[in-house]
C-alpha cells in the first residue's frame, strides 16, 4: 500500500546541495519491516568513516540526466536513484568526489509519493563519501528514490569525465569522455561507487547540436530543440558495476560493420583518421573476435552494440566500457604503410584484451578489487589465445611468444622481495590504484596458463562456460571459479581441488625454483630423482632460506639422449623435497622439466645436467622444442644472477646460438642479454661482453642479411614469414646495438639516402632500429631532421619511433635540451613525456642525465602523473632500473628519504632493484669478466 504523502520538506536555500528523498513505493511483504522500528541506528555509528559502503541500501537503477556545456566545459547533472533499503537506517551512505554531487545545488520538486524529511547531509572527504541522514528510518523491503542536483567542471586530468583535444585542419577541436574505472565514477555523478553495486542506467545527454554523443547503450530518442541544443535519450543498460558506465561527447566520424549475429561494431576516430582507413583493421578484427569469443565461451554478447572509441589522450591503453570501448589512438589506429609489424602485433592484443573483457570483467565482474587479477589475467591470457586464431601463422600459442612477453617478464618482479600477493588486501582507496600492476596482469595470465595446461583444453572452457553462466549480470570471486573448474575436473573423474592448489599461487608472493637431480648416492639406484623446492628470491645472499613457502607444483618431466626425447609425465611436488622414479634414464640421458614451461616457476639442475643439456643444444638443438630452448636460456641467465648458478653456464649455453634457426629462443636471450648489457655498458671492460655477444650473432646475422624495402602492406604481415621477419629484426638490433660495423654502415646508409633523397625507403619493420643507430652514430644535423620530421609526420606509430630515436644521441647537449623540451612545451605528447625520460635513461650517455632530471623534476611529474595507474610505476622503474653503482644507491636511498612519499610500491622495489645491480657487480663481476677471457673450448661450468 501507499504510505500518507509526508510534508516535503527542503534543505534550506543556503546549502551548495539540494537533496530530496522520495518514497515511492512501500509495499512489503509481511510486516517484518513495521516491526523492526527504531533500532537506535544512531549517529554514534558513523558508517561513513569506514573505507567500504555499509551495505544496508544498495541501487537498483539510476536515471542520470546531463547537460553539457562544451563551450566552458561544464555539466550539469541530475541523478535519481532507486533504492532498495536492506537493513533499516537512517543514513544514505554513497560516493561523491568533487564535482559529483558537491556543486550549487537545486530544488526538486517531488512527483507524488511521500517525502522524507532529511535531517542533515555532508561530505565526509576523506573517504570520498555523501551522507544524507534521515529524521526517521527507511523499512527493509521497501523501495527510495534520492533525488541530487549538482553542477561540475569537465575535467582536464584524464579521470572522471575529462577533456581532450586534437587538431584538424589547423583547428583546435575538444572532446570530452569518461574515465570511471577503478575509483573515478564518484567524480562525474553521486553514487554507490563499489563493483558488487550493480544497477541499470538511463542515460539522458543535452549538447550543442554539432556534437554526437555516445554512451554504453544506442540512442533510443533524439529530441532536437529550437536552440540549436539537442537530447539524447540512450536505451537502459543491463546491469552492471559504475565504473563500466561511460559517454562521450566528440566530433568524430566513424565506420561500421555487423556481426553474422546482427550486432552493429562502429570505430569513431577524429575525420580524418577515419577517411584515411587508420581505423578499418581494428574494426575488421574485432568482428572476428565477438564471434570467437561467444564460440569460446558459448555465452553470447549480451549488448545489441559495441562501439570503440579511438581518443588522442586516455590515462592507459584502453579501457573496457561495456558497449563502448576507449582506446587511445596509438593502441587502435593503424597506418599499414609505415606501420612495423610487431606495431601490428601490439595493437592487435590490445584489441583482443578490451574484447575479452566484454565477458570478463563486465559480464561477470570481481566482487572487489583484491581479485582485479581475475578479469585482468584473463584478458591478459587471452591476448595470446584471441590474437592466434586471427593469425595461426604468427604462431602465439606454440611458439609462443607468451613465454618472452609475459612469464619471463613477470618472474623479474616476481623474484623480489618487495613483490605481493596476487589477490592483495585492499583497504584504502589508495590500495586500489596498487592493485593494477604487472603482477595482476602477468602473473594472473601465467597462473591461468598453468592451469589450463592441467586441466587440458576442453574442461578448461567447460569451467569457463559454467562460472560466466552462473554469475552473468553479477559478481564472483576467485572461489566461484576455482569450485566451477573443480566441478569440470570431477565430470571427468578427476578429482583435484583447484582451489586449494591454486590459493598458494594466489595468496603467496613469488614462486619456486624447483631443483631436479639425478641421484648420485649409493642407496638409490640411478633412475630416481630428487626434486626440491625453494622461494626463488633474486637477493638469496640476503633472503635464501629465511622463507618457508612450499607450493603445489605440477611439475612435468621428460628424459632424452642425443637422438630422441621421451613423453612428458607429471608428477605433483608438494612437499620441499621428493624422490621420483624415472624409468629410461642412464648416465647419458638427460632430463628436460616444465616442459614448454607451462608452470610458473623456474627450473635447476645438478651441473652435470647442465653440461649435458648444453652439449645437446650445441650438437642438436631441434631435440629439445623451441619453447624449452627459450626457457633453457632465461632460466639459466636468472639463476646465475641470483647466484644459484656459476656465471659461465648461460654464457656457456648461449655459445649454441648460431646453431638456433628460430626466433623465440633469440628473443629470450636477447632480453636476457639487454638486462646485463646495462649492467655493464659502463663497465671498463665491456668490449669483452660485447665482442662474445658478436660472436654469437654474426654468422646467422649475416645469413639472414636486411629486409628489401618492397612496401609494407596488410597482407605481407600476415604471411608466414612473420617468423622470419621477426627473427631478422632480432638479428639487426643485436647487431647494431652491439656494434657490429657491417650494421652501422648499413644504418647509416639509409639515413642518409632519406636525408639526401627526402624519401624513406626505410623497411617499417627496421625503422626504429635505423633510426636510433643513426642518431647516436651521424652529427647534430641528423639529430635535428629527426626533430622536424617528428614534428611533420602525421602517422601515430611513426612519431613515437622517430621521439624514441632522439634519446639515442651521444650527446648529452641535445640529450638535455630533449628532456627540457618534452616537459615543459606542447611538442610532446603527454602520455610520450615518460617514455622520453626512460630512454634516455636507457642509454648509457644519458642514464646520469635522466636519474638526475627525474629528481629535480620528481614534483612536476608527481602531480602530473601520480593518479595514473601505470605511468608512475612505469617512470620510477624505468629510470632506476639499471643503476649499479654505490653512489647511485646512495642518491636513490637519499631520494626517497626526501621525496618519496605517496609513491607507493615503486619506490621500494626501485631501492631492491638498485640493491641487487650493486651487489651482482660486487660478488659476480669478476667471475663474469674472468670467464669471458678464458678460450670457451675450456670453459665448461
Amino acid at each position: 500500500t501507499d504510505s500518507q504523502p509526508l510534508p516535503c520538506i527542503l534543505i534550506s536555500p543556503c546549502t551548495t546541495l539540494t537533496i530530496i528523498i522520495i518514497i515511492i513505493i512501500t509495499t512489503i511483504t509481511g510486516s517484518r519491516a513495521d516491526r523492526t522500528g527504531d533500532r537506535g541506528d544512531d549517529e554514534a555509528v558513523q558508517p561513513w568513516r569506514n573505507v567500504r559502503l555499509p551495505g544496508s541500501i544498495r541501487p537498483r537503477h539510476y536515471d542520470l540526466r546531463l547537460v553539457v556545456h562544451m563551450d566552458n566545459f561544464t555539466f550539469s547533472g541530475e541523478v535519481s536513484i532507486e533504492l532498495e533499503c536492506v537493513n533499516a537506517t537512517r543514513f544514505i551512505v554513497l560516493h561523491a568526489d568533487r564535482g559529483g554531487g558537491a556543486g550549487g545545488g537545486r530544488p526538486n520538486n517531488p512527483p507524488g509519493g511521500g517525502v522524507l524529511r532529511v535531517h542533515r547531509h555532508f561530505t565526509h572527504a576523506a573517504n570520498q563519501m555523501y551522507v544524507v541522514v534521515l529524521h526517521r528510518e527507511m523499512k527493509p523491503m521497501r523501495t527510495y528514490r534520492l533525488n541530487v542536483s549538482y553542477d561540475a567542471a569537465i575535467e582536464d586530468e584524464l579521470l572522471g569525465f575529462f577533456r581532450s583535444s586534437y587538431m584538424q585542419n589547423r583547428e583546435k577541436h575538444y572532446l570530452a569522455v569518461t574515465q570511471f574505472s577503478p575509483i573515478h565514477a564518484r567524480k562525474a555523478f553521486p553514487c554507490f561507487d563499489e563493483p558488487v553495486y550493480k544497477a541499470t542506467f538511463s542515460l539522458t545527454l543535452r549538447h550543442d547540436q554539432q556534437y554526437t554523443s555516445l554512451s554504453n547503450m544506442p540512442v533510443e530518442r533524439t529530441v532536437s530543440e529550437e536552440d540549436g541544443w539537442v537530447t539524447n535519450h540512450f536505451a537502459r543498460t543491463p546491469r552492471m558495476s559504475t565504473y563500466y558506465l561511460a559517454w562521450a561527447v566528440c566530433n568524430f566520424t566513424y565506420k561500421e560493420t555487423t556481426t553474422e549475429g546482427g550486432i552493429t561494431i562502429r570505430l569513431y576516430a577524429r575525420p580524418d583518421a577515419i577517411s584515411s582507413g587508420a581505423g578499418d583493421y581494428a574494426l575488421h578484427i574485432t568482428r572476428r573476435l565477438l564471434g570467437f569469443y561467444q564460440d569460446y565461451f558459448k555465452v553470447q554478447y549480451s549488448l545489441p552494440k559495441l562501439d570503440l572509441l579511438a581518443v588522442p589522450k586516455h590515462p592507459y591503453a584502453a579501457m573496457e566500457n561495456w558497449g563502448l570501448s576507449v582506446f587511445v589512438e596509438q593502441k587502435i589506429l593503424l597506418d599499414a604503410e609505415v606501420s612495423s609489424s610487431s606495431y601490428q602485433m601490439e595493437l592487435t592484443m590490445v584489441v583482443v584484451h578490451e574484447i575479452c573483457h566484454q565477458w570478463f570483467g563486465d559480464l561477470v565482474t570481481p566482487v572487489w578489487w583484491e581479485d582485479v587479477w581475475l578479469k585482468e589475467g584473463f584478458a591478459h591470457f587471452f591476448e595470446y589465445v584471441g590474437t592466434d586464431f586471427l593469425f595461426p601463422k604468427w604462431n602465439m600459442v606454440k611458439a609462443t611468444r607468451f613465454l618472452t612477453d609475459v612469464l619471463h617478464e613477470v618472474m623479474l618482479l616476481d623474484g623480489l622481495s618487495s613483490s605481493h600477493p596476487i589477490s592483495q588486501e585492499v583497504e584504502q582507496a589508495t590500495d586500489i590504484n596498487r592493485v593494477f600492476d604487472w603482477i595482476a596482469y602477468k602473473k594472473g595470465a601465467a597462473l591461468i596458463r598453468m592451469l589450463a595446461n592441467v586441466m587440458g583444453q576442453p574442461l578448461f572452457q567447460e569451467g569457463l562456460h559454467d562460472y560466466l553462466l552462473s554469475h552473468m549480470y553479477g559478481n564472483a570471486a576467485r572461489d566461484d571459479l576455482w569450485s566451477k573448474l573443480s566441478q569440470a575436473m570431477r565430470s571427468d573423474g578427476r578429482d583435484i581441488n583447484i582451489g586449494e592448489m591454486m590459493d598458494r599461487w594466489t595468496l603467496q608472493m613469488g614462486y619456486p625454483v624447483v631443483t631436479v637431480s639425478k641421484n648420485q648416492s649409493d642407496q638409490l639406484p640411478t633412475h630416481y630423482i630428487t626434486v626440491s623446492q625453494e622461494h626463488f628470491l633474486y637477493g638469496q645472499g640476503v633472503w635464501r632460506n629465511s622463507s618457508s613457502l612450499q607450493w603445489q607444483v605440477p611439475l612435468t618431466v621428460a628424459v632424452g639422449n642425443s637422438t630422441s626425447v621421451s613423453s612428458e609425465r607429471l608428477i605433483w611436488i608438494n612437499n620441499r623435497t621428493e624422490t621420483h622414479r624415472i624409468t629410461q634414464m642412464d648416465d647419458s640421458s638427460w632430463l628436460l622439466a616444465n616442459i614448454n614451461q607451462t608452470g610458473y616457476f623456474r627450473v635447476n639442475y645438478d651441473l652435470q645436467n647442465w653440461r649435458l643439456l648444453i652439449q645437446q643444444l650445441h650438437d642438436k638443438p631441434q631435440i629439445i622444442s623451441v619453447g624449452n630452448r627459450a626457457g633453457l636460456i632465461d632460466d639459466a641467465f636468472n639463476l646465475a644472477r641470483a647466484g644459484y648458478l656459476p656465471q659461465g653456464i648461460p654464457l656457456q649455453l648461449i655459445g649454441y646460438l648460431p646453431e638456433e634457426p628460430s626466433f623465440l629462443p633469440w628473443h629470450a636471450a636477447s632480453r636476457a642479454l639487454y638486462q646485463l648489457d646495462k649492467l655493464l655498458d659502463r663497465t671498463e671492460e665491456y668490449s669483452l661482453f660485447s665482442d662474445y655477444v658478436l660472436k654469437q650473432v654474426a654468422a646467422r646475422y649475416h645469413q639472414m642479411g636486411w629486409p628489401t624495402n618492397g612496401g609494407s602492406n596488410e597482407g605481407n604481415v600476415m604471411q608466414a614469414s612473420y617468423q622470419t621477419e621477426e627473427l631478422q629484426r632480432e638479428l639487426i638490433m643485436l647487431a647494431c646495438s652491439f656494434g657490429n660495423k657491417q650494421c652501422h654502415r648499413q644504418a647509416v646508409a639509409y639515413i642518409s639516402d632519406w636525408i639526401s633523397s627526402n624519401k624513406n625507403r626505410i623497411p617499417p619493420n627496421i625503422r626504429d632500429i635505423v633510426y636510433c643507430t643513426g642518431v647516436s652514430l651521424m652529427d647534430e644535423d641528423v639529430w635535428e631532421f629527426i626533430w622536424m620530421k617528428f614534428h611533420s609526420s602525421t602517422a601515430v606509430s611513426e612519431k613515437k619511433i622517430l621521439l624514441e630515436a632522439l634519446t639515442c644521441s651521444d650527446n648529452t647537449f641535445l640529450l638535455n635540451r630533449l628532456l627540457n623540451l618534452s616537459l615543459t612545451s606542447d611538442l610532446v605528447p603527454e602520455q610520450d613525456v615518460i617514455d622520453v625520460i626512460i630512454h634516455v635513461g636507457r642509454n648509457p650517455q644519458g642514464r646520469s642525465l635522466a636519474w638526475r632530471y627525474f629528481r629535480e623534476k620528481w614534483d612536476v611529474l608527481n602531480a602530473r602523473y601520480g593518479e595514473a595507474l601505470f605511468m608512475n610505476s612505469k617512470l620510477i622503474s624505468g629510470v632506476t632500473e639499471f643503476l649499479n653503482t654505490e653512489v647511485e644507491l646512495e642518491e636513490l636511498k637519499d631520494f626517497i628519504q626526501s621525496s618519496g612519499v605517496g609513491a607507493g610500491p615503486a619506490l621500494p622495489r626501485a631501492l631492491e632493484i638498485v640493491e641487487g645491480n650493486v651487489r651482482w657487480h660486487r660478488l659476480h663481476l669478476r667471475q663474469f669478466y674472468q670467464w669471458l677471457r678464458k678460450p670457451p673450448s675450456s670453459a665448461v661450468g
